[in-house]
């Protein structure tokens, strides 16, 4: 590859492949540098391959990363609680990431591994993997959690705290509306006093999207 060649998962991506032949080939994506850190493994996304909802989060954490599997930590347990609160069924919802290795730094007496934001090219690199879940899925409704996964889609001008909470069109021709939220680990984040309004402002979001789906018939609600 040129060095002047932006790095690229497009050529791992299999054509004409599902959700489980996907899965398999991400595993052995070497598209951009993440794949060198070590001790890191692909975590592909999961659910349902008839889910009518996607949620797409950064990328994996510590815990995700060690699993094997998106949103199984922390901030995965508070998105859990913020889904039954929205009448949302994790069950029937696809969740992934837009960008599928941890990226860390290690700090601290027992090298702890820190969550490092994705870069550009990074998410850009990446990016052929999400588009091909969605290809796949062909979802009603994708919840772009965080700035990342909505730069992801919806390029670098968005900014998650104007229009939050807002249903917008999706892709021309893909059927698929898209609305944007924070991310759960946002409101781990909060202040003390602040985490109760952040959490119920994740739920009232996510509550649009729970309404939109039942508008469309899609029986994700619980």
């Amino acid at each position: 590859m040129p060095p002047d060649t932006p790095p690229s998962a497009a050529p791992f991506v299999p054509p004409d492949a599902d959700l489980a032949s996907l899965r398999a080939a991400a595993a052995q994506c070497r598209g951009c540098h993440l794949h060198e850190l070590p001790e890191t493994r692909t975590v592909f996304g999961e659910g349902p391959p008839t889910a009518r909802a996607v949620l797409v989060g950064e990328q994996p954490g510590d815990v995700e990363d060690r699993r094997g599997r998106p949103f199984v930590g922390p901030a995965g347990k508070l998105l859990d609680r913020a889904l039954v609160a929205a009448g949302l069924d994790r069950e029937q919802v696809y969740v992934t990431n837009a960008v599928k290795h941890f990226k860390f730094r290690q700090d601290g007496p027992r090298n702890r591994r820190i969550h490092a934001t994705p870069d550009t090219l990074e998410v850009a690199a990446c990016k052929p993997w999400l588009v091909a879940e969605l290809n796949v899925l062909r979802p009603q409704l994708v919840v772009l959690l965080g700035a990342t996964a909505a730069k992801a889609l919806l390029g670098p001008s968005f900014r998650v705290t104007k229009q939050r909470g807002q249903l917008l069109d999706g892709p021309p021709n893909s059927g698929a509306q898209l609305l944007a939220t924070i991310h759960p680990s946002a409101v781990l984040r909060a202040r003390d006093d602040d985490r109760e309004a952040a959490f119920e402002g994740l739920v009232a979001d996510l509550t649009v999207a729970a309404r939109a789906l039942a508008g469309n018939g899609a029986g994700t609600t619980a």
